[in-house]
């Protein structure tokens, strides 16, 4: 494109490679942090909840920084950040010390995630932006799936959780120079609050941020706790559990790719209660009979297949609704990084007291509280929403 926006979104597509395979790295690597830290999975499971919470303020006021100053610079800050505290990971000996670092980590994914959202949505119009977020999307699927693959190539060689950190750490250094090397959007006109007020669209924020709860509550539930759900029922070996983890997250990258022609086929409402359909249905099968791995890697790859557009197409469904900015990205993160947050040490409380079925039955509840906003919210708007377009009398700030 003469305007340079396939070159910058090639940048921001990369950025979330490097943001999928940070995060997926944590669940293949539960078992070596524990052992590291001398912590039992139940202690460990605290920092679900604080990498979480540093997710929460990084997408709280991270966002705003893209509305005031020009993004790509605080995107390569970000990506630094993550380097270095992924560097920091296989370090700490201690519960408090890994606390810390995925504390920091947490904010500066944060700000990285609505950043990366927030530019590529300046990018493109509304009605032609579904394909595109749902790209990048997608990417992060790819280094989501490739994560556990990394990380059990590095173990595999050394039998140190330190060379999968410190490997997934180098390989973040590609996307820090692209960024650098190219300029960044302008910021989008409707960005002046004044100009185009928020109160209106409290409820929309609202829904949004629930359905985000839910996807991604589901997406990182499964994504985190399969490998100790399969090992702790004996349901297969370290390797065949990183595959199947592999498995959900390749499913999961097979998913945001079909999600690119379906944004441009079918509507954003029928392709999200499609995604809650499906994941409700993958995460019951593996409840009918918990010694059936056959079950297991079914109900693995479908959450993997359904859970994957749904991200992407909530926030497609968003910018057609209402003006997004860094700080409304911010407040929709806010749902998704709660979800992220609660979910996960929701089951790590649950998983050793009540027992590994813990993971499923408390996905299918996040899943049937997404669903349930989801149809209300349908119903209610459904005779009275109208698309949103930008404004063309608001000077472009920035």
């Amino acid at each position: 494109m003469a305007d340079g926006r396939l070159s910058r979104t090639l940048a921001y597509y990369l950025v979330f490679v490097g943001f999928g395979l940070v995060l997926a790295a944590l669940g293949p690597t539960l078992p070596a942090l524990a052992e590291l830290t001398g912590t039992e999975v139940a202690a460990l499971s605290v920092i679900f909840p604080v990498r979480s919470g540093g997710y929460l303020l990084g997408v709280m006021f991270g966002g705003r920084l893209f509305d005031r100053f020009a993004g790509h610079p605080i995107l390569a800050l970000m990506l630094v950040g993550m380097i270095v505290c992924m560097g920091l990971v296989p370090l700490c000996t201690s519960l408090i010390a890994l606390v810390v670092v995925l504390a920091v980590l947490g904010m500066v994914e944060g700000t990285l995630d609505v950043g990366a959202n927030t530019l590529l949505t300046w990018l493109y119009p509304a009605k032609s932006l579904g394909p595109w977020m749902n790209g990048l999307h997608l990417l992060f699927g790819v280094g989501a799936f490739l994560s556990p693959l990394v990380v059990s190539f590095a173990m595999g060689l050394q039998d140190s959780v330190a060379h999968a950190y410190w490997l997934i750490a180098a390989l973040l250094l590609p996307a820090v120079i692209l960024v650098v090397v190219l300029p960044s959007p302008a910021i989008a006109r409707h960005v002046n609050k004044e100009a185009i007020p928020l109160k209106p669209y409290r409820g929309t924020i609202a829904v949004v941020a629930g359905m985000l709860f839910a996807a991604v509550g589901a997406e990182v539930g499964f994504g985190y706790w399969i490998y100790s759900y399969a090992i702790e029922l004996r349901l297969t070996s370290q390797t065949g559990a990183a595959l199947l983890t592999s498995a959900f997250w390749g499913a999961f990258t097979f998913g945001r790719l079909l999600g690119v022609p379906l944004a441009t086929r079918v509507s954003a409402p029928r392709i999200i209660a499609g995604a809650f359909v499906g994941c409700l249905c993958s995460a019951a099968l593996p409840l009918l009979d918990t010694g059936s791995a056959s079950l297991l890697w079914a109900g693995t790859i479908l959450g993997g297949l359904a859970v994957a557009p749904m991200f992407a197409t909530v926030l497609s469904l968003a910018s057609g609704t209402m003006p997004v900015s860094g700080r409304v990205t911010g407040f929709f993160f806010v749902g998704s990084s709660t979800g992220g947050m609660t979910i996960p040490w929701i089951i790590g409380q649950l998983f050793e007291p009540v027992g590994p079925s813990s993971v499923f039955v408390v996905i299918l509840v996040n899943l049937t509280v997404g669903m349930a906003i989801f149809v209300v919210h349908v119903t209610r708007r459904r005779s009275r929403a109208t698309p949103w377009t930008e404004p063309t009398n608001i000077p472009r700030s920035g």
